[in-house]
Parts: structure tokens; C-alpha cells; sequence
């Protein structure tokens, strides 16, 4: 017996489990997740959400598809078959079996990476970062593949998230400020060098766990360090909060950031992740951190006040548990219910101004949205131009916004990508979100308990919740966060590969 299973308060724990199971309250729930669960299975909502589609079928055979994956992966080929050639020299290297043995761990690097770069202050932080980054992984993953042969797996990105980087380029092409907009399109080559790599350098569901663990660092650091400013005293910033609906509201926490909604945006991406590796750790000293670190983020989360990523948290989360095991969804809606009146007042009243008009920070969002349907009114298919800067400039030379705030972007997920990349942009941005999400909730009914099922039902649900956050905020106003953004993205592919590889061991065993 280990020294936690000899505890007080294991024995404790046990005894109230043993309660639980034996109450009345116990059987109702029991019983009414059974028939949620029943239900479910044979919904029309999620049969459809079970076929593979036929866009994703003729994506992978398609001349594209092979074509950028033959282009992507034209280094690595030449290095492969410089390797085949010259192996007995290569081998004979202490420094080219180093660079060997790296880049067949890529995920060890992109770990350190994760870990490093996201908890940089945003003081000392640089854009070039993240690039840099992407580009030192690449080199890794083609330095594995000169001796493995491995590859790219474009096809396993999909034709929505290609369309939606086309679109980028495009954006920067049709801009009604080019020069703006260009130092906008290494952003996002950023986010899809960090996309491309995670999916294809996740091999088993270690690697999995390892990249959650990334993600769970930079919970932790920034969390924590989000509680300490409140217990110090953060100054209540009027440009965040309306004082004259939300009096005694203390100041919003932004930790490392410099911004309490980009914060915010962080935890919602990264926390699902964060459960994620809660659940799938093999031992109870890394279960008891990982919740430890899940329940600062939380903390943090809550000490942010931001609106929307509250309620896309809660979204997220509803979303995991129906994916991850639905007949917990009526004990998960009751718990929640039964929290409502323990949360402090500041939060609740904070709560209750979403739908208030009187909030400034809600009534400025209707100014925000007229500008942008005026954008997309003059230019649908083109939209204003890559990134915000662009945007600014052209709502100023048309006077489309009249307001008394400055306008930074439309605080609308869905609005802004729209004005900024056109028709095409928005159509591969909607795309790709339910596109992966329908993949990971296909892979994770048809998969059983495994890391990656785990991890794929986590990212999806992270990618609703941002998707309902998006509703009343943009979620890429900082490149640090769009890079956030597409890593969790490639969670969920990389989860569903990790089944798929599963399924086809066991088939075939």
C-alpha cells in the first residue's frame, strides 16, 4: 500500500464515496445519466457528427493534398535519401546522431518550447518569438526525418484550415493597406508551422500527455501569478470595467499579460488541456498537481471577470463532459446549479451585466458591430485587409465608427476575421472549427478510454468555448494567443491521429 492509500484522508474519502454510492441522491442521478446517455446514442444531433464527411474523404486523394504534402516535405525527402547515401558518415557523428535523436523527440522540444515562451511577460515579449520557434521545430522534425523518413501529415490538417491560411495570403494581397497588413502574415505562418508540426510530431499518446503538460506549466505560472497580483492589490482600470454598473468590483487580474480578457482567453484555450492530463496521469502525485494547477487557473480565471470567457468555459466544459462521458452531464448541470449560490457577489453581479445595456463595455460592442457589417457591406469578398491595423485604417478613411473609444476590432470573433480576410477567410475559419470539432467527437464515441480520446474530446471542447467567447470578443488581437489558438487546435487532430493509430493496433494484432 502506497502512504497516500494509509492516509486519514484517504480513508476519509473513501467513506464518503461509499455514502454517495449508497444514497438515494446516487441512484437518481445513476439514473438519469443512463437514459441522458441513452438518448445521446441515438440523437440526431450526434449521428451526423459520426460520419466522416465527404470533404475530409476527398481531401486526403486529392491533387492538392498531395501536392503540398510532396512540397512541404521536399527537405526532409532530400535529406532522407542524402542519409541512405552517406549513413555510415552520418552515423559515425556524435553531433549528427544528437541532431538525429532531437528531432525524432520533437515533442520533448516543442514541450520547452510551450513551457519557455508562454510564460514570458508581456514586457519582455516579441512577436519574432513565435516564428523563430516554429521554424527551429521545423528544423528539428526534417532533422528526425534525414534518418526515420517521416513526413508532414498535411492531409491530417485538413482542406478548411489550407482554404483559411489561402485566404491570409490573400488578405494581404487585396489590402486596402498591404504595408500594414504584411507584417501581419508572419503571425500567422507562425500558427501554421506550430499547427502542422504538433499533428505530425505526436506519435503516441505520451507525446500527448507531454504537450498537455506544456500547456499545464503555463497555467500554473501565469495563474499564479494572477492570484499574487490580486492579493496585492490590482488598480481598478476604468478602461476595463464600467464603475458605474459594477461598484465594489475589484481590479481585474492579468497576470503576465497585458490585458485581463487576453488572460482569459489563455485559461480558456489551455484549462480543457489541463483536465485533460488530471484524468489520463498514470500516478496520483502528478493527478493531485495537475489538479492543483487546474484549480489556480480556475482561480484566475475568476479573478479576470471577463464575461465571455467565463461563459465559453462553462460551454467548454459542458461540451467535454458530454463528449468525454455523457452520463455525467446530469450530475455536472446539477453541480453547477448548486455552485450558483456560493460564488462571491462581485462575480455574480458581474454575471448579470451581459445582457445589461447600461454597461458601457456592452452597449460600446453594438458601435463595434455596425462598423464592421459596414466593412463587410463595401468589401464582402475581400474584406479590409490582414489584421487589425488594416481594419483601423480603413473604418477611419470611410468614417464608419462613431464612437468615443478608439476602435481596436470588432470584438467579434466571426465579424472580424470576416473584415479582415473576406468571404473565403470567414468560410475557412467556421469551417476548419466545426470540421475538427465533428472529427474528435467522431474519434472519441467510436475510440475507448485512451489518452488520445481523452485529449480530443478536451481540444474540441476548448475550441467551443472559444467559438461561444467569440461571439463578444476576438480571440487573435495578440500573435501570442493565435498561436495558442491553432496549438490547441492541433490537439485535437493530434488526439484523434493518436485513436485512429490506436484502433488500427488492436485491429490488427
Amino acid at each position: 500500500m502506497t502512504l497516500w492509500q494509509t492516509s486519514l484522508t484517504y480513508r476519509v474519502w473513501v467513506w464518503l464515496c461509499n455514502v454517495y454510492e449508497d444514497s438515494a441522491l446516487h441512484r437518481i442521478l445513476a439514473a438519469v445519466g443512463r437514459w441522458c446517455s441513452e438518448q445521446i446514442e441515438d440523437s440526431r444531433v450526434l449521428r451526423p457528427l459520426c460520419r466522416e464527411g465527404a470533404v475530409a474523404r476527398e481531401w486526403r486523394e486529392s491533387l492538392l493534398c498531395r501536392l503540398l504534402s510532396v512540397l512541404v516535405n521536399l527537405p526532409g525527402t532530400l535529406l532522407h535519401a542524402w542519409y541512405k547515401a552517406w549513413n555510415l558518415t552520418f552515423e559515425g557523428s556524435f553531433f549528427a546522431r544528437l541532431a538525429f535523436d532531437m528531432g525524432d523527440n520533437a515533442s520533448i522540444a516543442q514541450f520547452w518550447c510551450i513551457a519557455a515562451l508562454w510564460c514570458i511577460p508581456y514586457e519582455r515579449w516579441n512577436n519574432a518569438y513565435s516564428f523563430l520557434t516554429g521554424v527551429l521545430l521545423l528544423l528539428l522534425f526534417y532533422a528526425g526525418a534525414m534518418r526515420t523518413g517521416r513526413r508532414l501529415e498535411v492531409d491530417r490538417v485538413g482542406v478548411y484550415p489550407v482554404l483559411l491560411l489561402a485566404s491570409v495570403a490573400l488578405a494581404v494581397v487585396f489590402s486596402y493597406a498591404p504595408g500594414l497588413s504584411s507584417r501581419f502574415l508572419i503571425y500567422h505562418v507562425s500558427a501554421a508551422l506550430l499547427t502542422l508540426i504538433t499533428v505530425s510530431a505526436v506519435r503516441n499518446g505520451e507525446d500527448l500527455k507531454r504537450l498537455c503538460a506544456g500547456a499545464a506549466v503555463c497555467v500554473g505560472g501565469t495563474g499564479a501569478y494572477g492570484i499574487v497580483q490580486r492579493l496585492q492589490g490590482v488598480k481598478v482600470n476604468p478602461s476595463y470595467v464600467d464603475l458605474k454598473v459594477n461598484a465594489g468590483m475589484p481590479g481585474r487580474v492579468y497576470s503576465i499579460f497585458d490585458n485581463p480578457n487576453t488572460f482569459a482567453q489563455v485559461l480558456l484555450l489551455l484549462l480543457p488541456l489541463v483536465l485533460a492530463l488530471v484524468i489520463t496521469a498514470k500516478h496520483w502525485q502528478w493527478k493531485v498537481i495537475a489538479a492543483g494547477i487546474f484549480c489556480v487557473g480556475g482561480m484566475a480565471m475568476a479573478m479576470t471577470y471577463s464575461r465571455a470567457a467565463w461563459v465559453g468555459l462553462a460551454c467548454s466544459m459542458a461540451v467535454f463532459v458530454f463528449l468525454w462521458k455523457p452520463k455525467l452531464l446530469p450530475a455536472f448541470i446539477a453541480l453547477c446549479v448548486l455552485a450558483v449560490p456560493f460564488l462571491p457577489t462581485t462575480v455574480l453581479n458581474r454575471i448579470l451585466t451581459i445582457t445589461n445595456t447600461a454597461d458601457s463595455s456592452t452597449s460600446s460592442r453594438v458601435s463595434l458591430y455596425r462598423a464592421a457589417i459596414e466593412v463587410i457591406k463595401r468589401s464582402p469578398l475581400t474584406g479590409a485587409g490582414l489584421g487589425t491595423a488594416a481594419t483601423q485604417e480603413y473604418i477611419r478613411e470611410f468614417n464608419l465608427y462613431h464612437d468615443k473609444a478608439p476602435f481596436v476590432h470588432a470584438h467579434n470573433f466571426y465579424l472580424e476575421v470576416w473584415i479582415q480576410m473576406g468571404l473565403l477567410g470567414v468560410t475557412g475559419f467556421v469551417g476548419s472549427m466545426l470540421w475538427n470539432i465533428k472529427n474528435a467527437a467522431r474519434a472519441v464515441r467510436h475510440s475507448g478510454p485512451s489518452v488520445g480520446r481523452t485529449v480530443a474530446a478536451a481540444a474540441a471542447s476548448a475550441m467551443c468555448g472559444a467559438m461561444v467567447c467569440g461571439l463578444a470578443d476576438f480571440l487573435w488581437n495578440y500573435p501570442r494567443v493565435l498561436c495558442i489558438f491553432w496549438f490547441t487546435f492541433a490537439m485535437a487532430i493530434a488526439g484523434v491521429k493518436v485513436c485512429t493509430e490506436e484502433a488500427k493496433y488492436f485491429l490488427f494484432r
